[in-house]
């Protein structure tokens, strides 16, 4: 059966969540001849921060810094780094367990004078 938008009903829906996390509805309508349930999914992501970094090694000689990533959502996280640049190296995917805080370790090891 193909609707056309003539055909189309709007329902509005508004979602104000309290903190980031990932948030599951229900949606059930009814008429005298049919009855529709639509699950909904909603996942809240906190602002993009933005953070500067600054690193001070000798040539050769790698440093790490720990970055912490906190899950305060109602799920388990399975992050997946992709690095960006000469000399950045660390895991590519990362694990953060609902309600924990892990430490992504960041390394950076410079192959000559930068």
């Amino acid at each position: 059966l193909y609707l056309d938008r003539s055909d189309a009903v709007e329902l509005p829906i508004k979602f104000t969540p309290r903190c980031a996390g990932c948030y599951h509805c229900q949606i059930l309508l009814k008429s005298s001849c049919d009855v529709r349930v639509y699950e909904i999914e909603c996942v809240v992501n906190t602002d993009h921060a933005e953070a500067e970094l600054e690193f001070l090694t000798p040539a050769y000689q790698a440093v790490i810094q720990d970055i912490p990533i906190s899950n305060m959502s109602g799920q388990d996280w399975k992050i997946e780094a992709i690095l960006e640049g000469q000399g950045f190296y660390g895991p590519s995917l990362i694990n953060v367990g609902l309600g924990e805080t892990a430490l992504y370790p960041l390394m950076f090891k410079p192959i000559a004078e930068c």
